[in-house]
């Protein structure tokens, strides 16, 4: 993490309008108006759109971010109407609270096209953007876009200020990672690393916590669980998920081969990634989670025929660097 400018306390109270799209993004965004609160001596007001964590910190969602989650290009017409009216009813509320400032993170999908409408209804608000999208990985052309409707990128990986000046995208500020200060909830203490070395093995899976995630991997993720199950033999499974994914992910889980046990709760996350032997996790935020806890891992990502045949066998390289945050070429692990 960067180091921390002293506190200020400005001289009138700072609207922030907050907008993340799914679970990652909510916890991105709790901990930014953590900072913020803490930076201007509690002279700021919250709004926007988050889940659980966000509203522990005081944001009154517009809607449950539950009802955003959807996976590729696919899974867009049927929810089309839904997402775009939601969108609007952003949109909506942005213009009309005209806060200081508006903060889209992460869920470019999603959040950059409320960032373009909001520009184009109100180009007084300033419009930030907390996690650069992958423009190192992919779709390098989308930074030099950016700047028509981002003021400034809030970057959580040390190379992207660099990437998005060369790419000619808006000005960037690389913040540091949250996640590096849970650091210490995720590291085993010497009982549970002896637990991971013990019998029988623990496997963790980490499907998504979108629901076309979950319908895509799970499946594929129990014939992975079968393999090792026959392999190995004595098999522990832990399955982490997210409060309203807990019934499809439990209804899929009948199926396996073995039983698997379900946690939700953070506390319980974070004590089975200092436990796990090995992981099984969709490509995303916590495969960091995994690197930081130093957990060996398999990152998995799955597209339908369409989205396959639209991006390419160019998008495989991508994920393996996404997955690991890592610069391009720089793999660290297998996709």
């Amino acid at each position: 993490m960067s180091a921390p400018a002293p506190p200020t306390r400005p001289s009138e109270i700072v609207d922030v309008f907050l907008v993340a799209g799914e679970e990652s993004g909510d916890r991105l965004g709790a901990a930014l108006m953590r900072a913020l609160r803490e930076r201007t001596g509690g002279q700021v007001r919250f709004a926007g759109v988050g889940g659980r964590e966000m509203a522990a910190e005081g944001v009154a969602s517009l809607y449950p971010i539950a009802d955003l989650p959807i996976i590729g290009f696919s899974a867009i017409p049927r929810r089309l109407p839904k997402i775009l009216r939601l969108m609007r009813l952003t949109v909506k509320a942005v213009v009309a609270k005209r806060p200081h400032v508006l903060v889209v993170i992460d869920s470019p999908g999603f959040t950059q096209r409320i960032a373009r409408r909001v520009r184009a209804a109100d180009p007084t608000i300033a419009i930030v953007q907390y996690v650069s999208p992958s423009v190192w990985a992919w779709r390098p052309g989308r930074a030099r876009a950016m700047r028509a409707y981002i003021d400034h990128v809030l970057a959580l990986l040390p190379f992207e200020p660099a990437v998005h000046q060369r790419l000619r995208g808006p000005p960037c500020t690389y913040v540091g990672h949250p996640l590096v200060e849970q650091a210490r909830n995720l590291r085993p203490n010497y009982e549970e690393a002896r637990r991971r070395l013990a019998a029988p093995p623990v496997l963790l899976v980490l499907p998504g916590s979108r629901a076309g995630e979950i319908e895509r991997l799970l499946g594929v993720f129990s014939d992975a669980v079968a393999l090792v199950r026959d392999r190995l033999g004595s098999l522990e499974v832990v399955v982490a998920t997210v409060p309203h994914l807990v019934d499809p992910v439990r209804t899929a889980m009948a199926r396996w081969p073995l039983r698997a046990r379900i946690v939700v709760e953070s506390a319980d996350k974070q004590a089975a990634f200092r436990t796990a032997t090995v992981a099984l996790a969709k490509s995303g935020t916590v495969t960091l989670e995994l690197a930081l806890a130093g957990v060996p891992m398999i990152a998995a990502y799955k597209v339908t025929a369409l989205e396959y045949l639209a991006v390419g066998r160019g998008a495989a390289p991508a994920v393996r660097r996404h997955a690991g945050a890592t610069p391009p070429g720089r793999g660290i692990f297998p996709a």
